[in-house]
């Protein structure tokens, strides 16, 4: 019996790698604009149950939930354009289902029965989804199917979706690659065999989007639409944009949600927009000032295990009104060829990370922020460095590190949690997801939340400021401006001297569009505010000459 609950879902075909989160979401921003409340649910085939243990070189950035889940970095995609909050449920993994099926057999939950991919594995893919709606209690659920239709593991999902599709009302879409191979060559036949693969499935597309190197052609279009039997307003283009928040809009005048509007018979009047609109537009004004805010990382070759503090600079940039570039810097770099390379910075960020590789370059990039006066943000790991620099430096602690890559250390200024002591899996169990912390009133951190005494941002880490050495840095001059209110840990450090913060938290994983992550806006404007001054001191300098 079907819930009156829509359900659509997204197929990549041909190549992984086409932006089907970005499509998702960019659908779900579509509905919320016209008073829908919908929930995203990835799948993705891995028998990983999270991503937590995964390398940020193969797979990018864990994006991390409030409940504390681990989950696939286009979760930040969905928040960031839905301006919601999720939950771990939302994210289905093989693993996560496998360890389902496992259980309940080992409960004897099916009654003594063969348990099978069709119909235990599917029913329990179904039952799931159905249930985040539910809870949710969203009137559309968008699944995205991670992959490629045709891959092995999700070949059981998508019959689960195919049975779905009986009982619910199910809007499929499939998103495409037509390839050139030369300018004005446009090849349909991939698109068409795709088609014929997922509807071999028991799967018809309703709607067909395209990415390609250049404009979807009409003749393109009508190929697809005639060999695909779908509806030539039914095939959408796909383009490149000089930013995915301007995906919505470029949907929308291609009539997307008309056509998803005439399958489920919705609304067609836009109930909000929200600040949406202005802050794009902002985004790609071409007449604004520019910063060049460097992150200084140690997996800067692939960009998108730092997916999310790009993002969080940008919408910090467009609550300021400006552009920021962003140079990203290989910390190991650093170690070989000093920081030289940091000078044309006009603030820097050491985002989080794991390992002793690169270690030092960051401890330096840290020191050359200081002692400059360039504004500097700490992300997690960025707070620890920023403490054992100050350590160092400042507090005469020489050899000042983190137990994690100095066990030997005399000033071991950075600890494991000891809840983390006696835990020997690797898989979700660090300090992970939303905490609250108190801020102390008069700091830079207090000023940029607004002066709130109390904010709460999301974490993942084991290690904390070492307890033992928080009076002597503090008499050292370092400010430990938030703390948490439960067991006391340090989480929030800042310099007296300029812009200097570092949080134990990833306040980047919040960050909307809508709604910037508070440090990153102060942190931006601080990086302004140098810039300004450093060109006035420099006329000053030309005047005299």
């Amino acid at each position: 019996m079907s819930s009156g609950r829509k359900f659509i879902v997204v197929l990549g075909s041909i190549m992984s790698g086409l932006g089907k989160g970005i499509l998702t979401a960019s659908i779900g921003r579509l509905l919320k604009t016209r008073g829908y409340k919908v929930t995203p649910i990835k799948f993705d085939g891995y028998m990983n149950v999270d991503c937590g243990t995964m390398n940020p070189f193969r797979h990018g950035e864990v994006f991390v939930l409030d409940d504390g889940g681990e989950v696939d970095m286009d979760f930040g995609t969905y928040e960031r354009f839905l301006n919601i909050s999720l939950p771990s449920r939302s994210s289905i993994t093989g693993g996560k289902m496998s360890r389902l099926i496992l259980e309940k057999e080992r409960r004897g939950d099916y009654l003594g029965r063969d348990v099978q991919v069709v119909p235990h594995l599917t029913n329990e893919i179904k039952s799931w989804i159905k249930a985040v709606g539910e809870e949710t209690k969203s009137d559309i659920v968008l699944i995205e199917v991670g992959g490629t239709v045709g891959d092995l593991e999700n070949g059981y999902f998508v019959e689960a979706m195919h049975q779905l599709s009986k009982e619910e009302n199910v809007l499929f879409i499939q998103l495409t690659y037509v390839p050139s191979l030369s300018p004005g060559e446009q090849k349909t036949k991939p698109t068409q065999h795709a088609n014929r693969l997922i509807q071999s499935l028991g799967i018809k597309p309703n709607i067909i989007i395209c990415r390609e190197q250049e404009p979807l052609q009409k003749e393109s279009k009508e190929k697809i639409a005639l060999f695909c039997d779908v509806p030539i307003e039914n095939v959408l283009d796909d383009p490149l944009v000089e930013t995915v928040y301007q995906l919505p809009e470029v949907l929308e005048k291609q009539k997307l949600y008309e056509a998803i509007a005439r399958h489920f018979k919705l609304r067609q009047t836009k109930v909000h927009e929200g600040n949406w609109n202005r802050m794009v537009n902002r985004i790609v004004s071409k007449d604004k000032k520019r910063v060049t805010i460097g992150i200084v990382g140690k997996y800067t070759a692939v960009k998108d295990a730092y997916v999310s503090v790009r993002e969080a600079i940008l919408h910090a940039a467009a609550a300021n009104n400006v552009h920021a570039d962003i140079a990203f810097v290989e910390s190991t770099d650093i170690e070989k060829e000093g920081t030289k390379i940091l000078e044309s910075l006009d603030g820097i960020i050491v985002p989080g990370g794991f390992g002793k590789r690169g270690i030092e370059g960051k401890i330096l990039s840290i020191r050359h922020a200081r002692k400059n006066g360039i504004p500097y943000l700490g992300l997690c790991l960025g707070m620890q460095l920023m403490v054992a620099e100050y350590a160092r430096d400042v507090c005469g602690m020489e050899g000042a590190n983190s137990e994690e890559f100095d066990s030997g250390t005399a000033y071991p200024v950075i600890a494991i949690l000891p809840e983390q002591l006696n835990i020997i899996e690797k898989g979700a169990t660090m300090r992970l997801g939303a905490y609250p912390c108190l801020l102390k009133e008069k700091t830079k951190a207090w000023e940029c939340y607004g002066r709130r005494a109390e904010i709460s941002e999301r974490h993942r880490h084991r290690y904390e400021v070492n307890p033992k050495f928080t009076e002597a840095l503090e008499n050292g001059g370092l400010i430990f401006s938030g703390r948490s209110p439960r067991n006391n840990i340090v989480e929030m450090s800042e310099w007296k001297e300029g812009f200097g913060i570092g949080t134990q938290a990833h306040p980047e994983l919040k960050s909307r569009l809508e709604a910037p992550a508070p440090l990153f806006v102060g942190f931006i404007k601080a990086a302004i505010d140098r810039k300004k001054k450093m060109r006035g001191n420099g006329k000053k300098k030309e005047e005299k000459k």
